[in-house]
Parts: structure tokens; sequence; C-alpha cells
């Protein structure tokens, strides 16, 4: 009988009888037919079957995964996705306790999970600030003596991304974090990034308009993945968290939202910042200071359509995973056409001497209906009118 192969590892198998080392293992199985371990079984640790015993691996498979190979109950799960740098002497109880779910929908719900719990607590924390006195400041200075600034950022925006990057850090500390108020740059390689932006609509939010949200999105390399945002008012007139992941349902306070449409209305809303275009014959236009409020409005169907044009990856992240669960599409500007977006990219150069981010994405972004954008773009395709909206909103 052929010998048994030395493990991939390198280190020498012990002579010693095997009931002296581990315990008695069951019996290779003997045919395919025999064989009821799933393909998506994780590796072992410790060496399979002798060749003689061992199925003929398929094209494709991995070495050490054979289909055919029976998982034993003491052998340690591999996490997924693998770490590379994972040390495979360290046993499982001396690892960190953030290990993710095996299967792709599972990790999928667990991080909409997070993402839901995430925003519910930045919710409660901007509805606790309402009721006292905050400090504001302003990132731009306004353009003359006369103009009043723009780009307001209150101690509660600052205070809540960090309860949210602290919990991350602690839970997942191998995901990177982008978010509005801190001026960080992520590797643009990184697989798994949280987008966050934990007050948007900071100008209605100061000036005690109740129309502001926080947005928690989870990004798999630059794709929308998972997502949850806060509303100060939802389609039920309450506070509440919208959340999806990709491939599931649409949910609110975790319940599905379903699709609830009044009889006899023959125009409805669609939302777009000031000075943008998109007036229809089907719809008015509503502007409501937040990115992430309109994304959940047209998920839930409130609003058609909406339109974007100077926002910003932590903007979308959250948004795009919901309005794709609700069965909306997104359309991304690359060049005089829009297309299918389907993740967020890093622009080729800034006028900074680094390596672009995603925090230097922005690009204009059109979501809604198939319908519905079907005619905005072609309310858009007038000549001249994306400049004149470019020009405005730059003058805001």
């Amino acid at each position: 009988m052929a010998s048994p192969r030395p493990p991939a590892s390198g280190r020498a198998i012990s002579t010693q009888p095997a009931s002296s080392t581990r315990a008695a293992r069951p019996a290779a199985p003997s045919s395919r037919s025999s064989v009821t371990t799933p393909l998506t079984r994780p590796c072992l640790e410790s060496p399979g079957p002798s060749p003689s015993s061992r199925p003929r691996r398929r094209r494709g498979t991995s070495k050490r995964c054979s289909p055919g190979v029976a998982a034993s109950p003491a052998s340690p799960l591999r996490i997924w996705p693998p770490k590379p740098d994972r040390d495979p002497h360290v046993t499982d109880e001396a690892r960190p306790q953030h290990r993710l779910p095996r299967s792709r929908s599972a990790l999928l719900a667990e991080l909409e999970a997070t993402a839901r719990e995430l925003a519910a607590a930045a919710g409660a924390e901007i509805t606790a600030a309402l009721g006292r006195s905050i400090n504001v400041d302003y990132k731009t200075e306004g353009k003359s003596e006369e103009a009043a600034p723009t780009d307001p950022v209150s101690e509660v925006d600052r205070a809540v991304e960090e309860m949210i990057r602290e919990r991350l850090a602690e839970r997942l500390p191998d995901h990177a974090i982008l978010g509005e108020e801190q001026d960080d740059h992520p590797l643009p390689d990184a697989e798994y990034l949280w987008a966050i932006d934990p007050v948007d609509g900071t100008t209605n939010f100061v000036n005690r308009f109740p129309l502001f949200a926080a947005s928690v999105g989870v990004l798999h390399e630059g794709v929308p993945v998972a997502g949850a945002i806060w509303c100060s008012a939802s389609r039920g007139l309450g506070p509440g968290v919208y959340h999806a992941h990709h491939g599931g349902p649409l949910n609110f306070e975790g319940e599905p939202v379903e699709a609830v449409e009044n009889q006899g209305v023959r125009r409805s809303l669609s939302a777009a910042p000031g000075g943008a275009p998109g007036g229809s014959a089907s719809w008015d236009n509503r502007v409501t200071g937040s990115a992430a409020i309109e994304c959940a409005y047209v998920a839930a169907g409130v609003f058609t359509t909406a339109q974007f044009w100077g926002v910003r990856a932590w903007d979308l992240a959250a948004g795009l995973v919901l309005t794709e669960a609700a069965g909306r599409e997104a359309l991304i500007r690359e060049g005089n056409a829009w297309r299918p977006f389907e993740r967020f990219v890093p622009p080729t150069r800034v006028r900074e001497d680094r390596t672009p981010t995603l925090r230097d994405w922005s690009r204009p972004i059109l979501i809604g209906t198939p319908e519905g954008l079907t005619q905005l773009r072609e309310r858009i395709r007038r000549p001249g009118i994306i400049q004149r909206a470019a020009r405005r909103l730059r003058g805001r």
C-alpha cells in the first residue's frame, strides 16, 4: 500500500500508533455513492485517507478539500472569507470571537444585522440631542463676507461617528471604515469597508427641521452588500431603520416592506436637489436635504426617482442596497452615457500627491423605478441641462 503523503505544512508525521495520538477515525467511504458531505464543507487540518482510497479529484477542486472526505466533528472550521495572516497553529479558542459565518448568505445577514444595530444606536443618539443646545461648525466658509458658510458639522455628527467606529473596531477589527467626519483614506483594496454618514441632513438637524438620517453601509470590494438607514420619519410617519442585504428583501424594523399604492393617483413624487434637472409631466420634485432619506424613500415607494449630482460614497452606500432589495435600479454617469451601477471605484487621479481612495469618489447617480428612470434620462438628455445643473449645484 502506498505511503501517506506528508502534510502541506511540512511537519513530521508521528510514528506512534494512531490510538496513542488521536481518536480512531471512521473508515473512508469506498465509493462515490456513499459520499453525503456537500462540497461546501470546510477543509480539514488533518490529512485525509490514503491516496489509494481517496476518490479522484475533480478539475477545479482543492487538493486538500476532497469532496469525498467527511468532516470530523473535532476539525476546526475555516473563517469565511479566510484571513491572509491566519496562523494554522493557533487554536480557535485563542482567536478573537469575531468569526464570520461560513456561508455567504449567513455572512450578509450578519452584516445587515450589525448595520441595523449601529444605525439604530445612531438614531437614539441623534434623537437624544434634539432636546439640548449643541455646538455647530462649518467645513466651508461663504464665497463672500455676506454669504453664509456651508456644509455644517455638529458635535453630534462627530460623537455618533466615533461611537460607530469604536463598536466596529471591537467586533470587526480587520474591516476598513470610511466616515464623513474623519479625514482618513482607507486602502483602495480593502475587502470589507463600512461607509458611515453619522447624520445625513445636518443642516436640517441643526435647524430642527425633522428630516434627517444616519446611514451605515457595507462594501465588499467596492460593491454595496448590506446597509441600514435610520430615518427620523418613515413611510409610516414614525422613526425607524430601513435595512437590507444583497439578495434579500427590504425591511423596516425587522419586517418586510410591502409596496402599497393608492388607487387613482396619477401624479407621483420624485427627489431632486435644488437646481437639479428632472421636472416631468408624471411627477413633482421634492427637496429633502438628505440623500439617505431619498434613497430610503425610493426603496419604500414614496419617491419614483431620485438624482444625485455631488454626493459621496458614504451618502449612497447603504441606500443603494435598499433600492436594489426593493427592485429599483441605479445608473451612474460614465462619459456621456448612463450605465448600470456596479461598484464604487476610486478616481484615477486627485489634486493632492497621493493615491486616490473612495473618499475621493463623487459621481452623478440616478435611482428609481425602470419606468421613472426612462423618463428622467430623457429629461436630462436635453442640450446643456447637465452643465447648467452642475454650475448651480457648485454655487450652493
